[in-house]
């Protein structure tokens, strides 16, 4: 559905992205992540058309970016981080015009919106104009609108930003049934690591405009991040007993001691921790802790900076 080979894009001095290589097969749901001005939704905007690459090739849904965008363009839907909807237009109306602009009847037009307002439960407010919305149903009624002409490929750029909890579930709940019921490809951006991690079947992460690692979220926080297991302690004898023990372990990357705590570093922490209990060094000890990898565990151990320090998503109290 896509591929990409050194894909890059040159604003006069600043070279944004610089050598993508992406290829992302029919149905899959993939998560493109990174810290702000890695070259995400400039990479983004090459693969729909908006910008012209600098150098390298790209395909998307079997059609040329730069020598038959159009073609393109018929086969994709774009969800922006801004609303796409006209503020005075009424939900359902909106919706129509999007299937006119893609050439399909009024009929068919009538049809297809009433289709996309009974998927995404928008029949509540298909008679009300869109400035009075709230953020969660702007958000579904972008996606509706980017759906209009069945495109089998569907970019979601920030598709949840903004929203509370609640209206990030509801919105996920109508993509993932969707694209259950109609197989198509999704490729999204997101600040939410949790969305990433849960919801991707790959994550490609980006920064400085290369893709520094491409495989499962399972995957990379398994193969570049490591569990941390915990050890409170009575006092600091006992602390470095542990320690002494658990430096023993085959499992074990990195041991800390700091006062009475011992933090210990491993690819398989649920074994340390049973290799410690069969050590019998309960002796002092007052608790354990087992934190598993995120997907930000796996950016600082590939960049040794967190994802979560360029982003600050504001909280919102939009309801869905």
């Amino acid at each position: 559905m896509i591929h990409t080979q050194g894909l890059t894009k040159h604003f006069k001095t600043v070279e944004a992205v610089r050598g993508i290589d992406i290829d992302v097969s029919d149905g899959e749901l993939v998560a493109l992540l990174g810290p702000n001005g890695a070259g995400k939704s400039t990479t983004l905007r090459m693969l729909t058309t908006l910008l012209e690459p600098t150098s390298g090739t790209a395909t998307v849904a079997g059609f040329s970016v730069t020598d038959q965008r159009d073609d393109v363009r018929r086969h994709i839907g774009y969800v922006g981080q801004g609303s796409g909807a006209g503020n005075n237009q009424r939900v359902r109306d909106e919706l129509i015009t999007q299937g006119r602009c893609y050439s399909l009847s009024a009929q068919a037009s009538r049809q297809r919106a009433d289709e996309l307002v009974d998927a995404l439960d928008l029949g509540e407010f298909a008679g009300r104009s869109v400035s009075t919305l709230s953020g969660g149903q702007r958000r579904r009624l972008d996606i509706a609108l980017g759906l209009v002409h069945r495109p089998p490929l569907l970019f979601l750029d920030e598709p949840t930003t903004g929203m509370d909890p609640q209206s990030r579930a509801n919105l996920w709940e109508h993509i993932l049934r969707l694209r259950t019921e109609t197989g198509t490809t999704i490729v999204l951006t997101t600040h939410y690591l949790e969305e990433a991690d849960s919801m991707a079947e790959r994550v490609i992460v980006v920064d400085r405009g290369v893709v520094i690692a491409d495989d499962t979220a399972a995957s990379l926080k398994n193969d570049l991040a490591s569990d941390l297991v915990v050890v409170a302690t009575a006092d600091r004898a006992a602390a470095q007993r542990i320690a002494t023990t658990a430096e023993r372990i085959d499992q074990v990357c990195d041991v800390t001691v700091a006062g009475s705590r011992v933090q210990i570093r491993s690819r398989a922490g649920s074994a340390v921790i049973a290799e410690l209990l069969r050590n019998d060094t309960g002796a002092g000890v007052l608790g354990v802790d087992l934190s598993r990898p995120t997907l930000d565990d796996v950016f600082l151990g590939l960049t040794g900076r967190s994802l979560r320090e360029s982003h600050s998503a504001p909280e919102t109290a939009s309801v869905a």
